[in-house]
C-alpha cells in the first residue's frame, strides 16, 4: 500500500502538480511491487515515450491507463484526479451537475459519465463479505405504486434487498445492545428464492446468523450454512421494529436520494447510485479524507474501462450476479 496520499487539498495540489506524479502514482497503485506483464505475467519491461511500457517476453504494450476507467481518455489525470478528490469530500454525495461546475467541462453528459465511471469504481471485487450478525429485508424504491396495490410483489417502484451487518458494542450493562456495521444493497427482479439466494450467497459469510422477517423466500437460508432467525411479527404497526437496523438504512437512503439527487434516478441507473451510497456509508467514521482518495483510485486501476454505452445501458435486472 503506498504510504503517502494528500490530506487536505493543499497537500494534494503539491503532491499532484504535473501528469508525470498522476501517473507515477497509479503506476504505484497497479504494480505495487513492480511491472507486471497484464497478458503474459512478465516483470520485465522497456519503456517507450515515457508512457508505454513493452514486455520483454511477449512484447505486449501497455500504460498505467491500460485497461482501467482511465483508459483512452482525452482528459489529463490531473483532472481526473480533481474530479476523484472533489467526490470523495462530499460529504452527502456528488451530482453530476455539481462535478461539471467544479471542472469546467463542457457538457453535463461528460460530468454524468465521469460521475458513474467512479461509481464502477467504489465496488472492490475483493471486498470481504458481512458476517456475524446480519439483518436482510428488501424495500421498493422510485415511482409511485400502482392504486390499491400492496404486499412485496405489486407496485413500479425497484426493489433493493438490504444487509446490515451488527455489531456489539458497550460493557456488560449494555449486553445485547447492537450498533451498525457495513452495509450492502443490491437490485433485485423480484422477491423469490431464485433472487434472494443469490444476494445472501454473494454478501454474507457462512455460519453468520442472518434475521429475517416471515417471508416464505427466505427458506433457503438455514440449509445454506447460515442460522436463520425469523422475527415473528405481532402487530401491523410494528413492521420497522421488526428489523429496525434495516429500516434505519432505508430510510437514510431515500433521504440520501431525495436530498442529494433530487429523486431524480432513473430505476436502470439504480444499483450505481446504490453502490455510492455503500461506499460512503462504509465509510462514514473515516477520518482520513486523503485515505478514501487513495482507496477509490485503487478502485479505479483495477475496474475495467467502460464506454458511454455500457454506462447509458446497463445489464438488465435479471442478467445482474445477485
Amino acid at each position: 500500500m503506498i504510504k503517502e496520499y494528500p490530506m487536505t487539498f493543499e497537500e494534494f495540489v503539491r503532491q499532484f502538480s504535473s501528469e508525470e506524479q498522476c501517473r507515477d502514482y497509479l503506476y504505484q497503485l497497479r504494480w505495487p511491487d513492480g511491472f507486471v506483464c497484464p497478458k503474459c505475467g512478465c516483470d520485465v519491461c522497456w519503456l517507450i515515450n515515457n508512457k508505454v511500457y513493452e514486455c520483454k517476453s511477449c512484447g505486449h504494450q501497455t500504460s498505467v491507463t491500460s485497461g482501467t476507467i482511465f483508459q483512452d481518455t482525452r482528459t489529463s489525470l490531473k483532472t481526473w484526479f480533481i474530479a476523484i478528490w472533489w467526490i470523495t469530500t462530499q460529504k452527502y454525495g456528488a451530482s453530476a451537475e455539481g462535478l461539471q461546475q467544479v471542472l469546467g467541462l463542457g457538457s453535463y453528459e461528460t460530468a454524468w459519465s465521469w460521475l458513474h465511471k467512479i461509481r464502477k469504481a467504489m465496488v472492490r471485487s475483493d471486498r470481504s463479505k458481512l458476517s456475524g450478525l446480519v439483518e436482510v429485508d428488501e424495500t421498493y424504491i422510485g415511482g409511485e405504486e400502482h392504486s390499491g396495490s400492496t404486499g412485496r410483489g405489486t407496485g413500479n417502484k425497484v426493489l433493493v434487498a438490504i444487509a446490515v451487518e451488527l455489531l456489539s458494542f458497550g460493557n456488560e450493562k449494555r449486553q445485547g445492545l447492537r450498533k451498525i456495521g457495513r452495509v450492502r444493497l443490491s437490485v433485485i427482479p423480484d422477491a423469490s428464492i431464485e433472487s434472494l439466494l443469490p444476494f445472501v450467497t454473494e454478501n454474507i459469510e457462512m455460519d453468520s446468523e442472518v434475521i429475517t422477517d416471515g417471508w416464505p423466500s427466505y427458506s433457503f437460508i438455514k440449509s445454506s450454512g447460515y442460522t436463520h432467525t425469523v422475527f415473528v411479527q405481532k402487530k401491523k404497526k410494528d413492521d420497522e421494529s421488526s428489523l429496525p437496523h434495516v429500516h434505519l438504512i432505508i430510510s437514510l437512503l431515500k433521504r440520501w436520494l431525495l436530498g442529494t439527487h433530487q429523486g431524480a434516478v432513473s430505476d436502470k441507473h439504480m444499483q450505481a447510485y446504490l453502490e455510492e451510497y455503500t461506499f460512503r456509508f462504509n465509510r462514514r467514521n473515516a477520518s482520513k479524507r486523503g485515505l478514501l482518495f487513495y482507496r477509490l483510485l485503487e478502485g479505479a486501476v483495477n475496474c475495467p474501462p467502460l464506454t458511454y454505452d455500457d454506462l447509458v445501458n446497463p445489464p438488465n435486472i435479471e442478467s445482474l450476479p445477485w
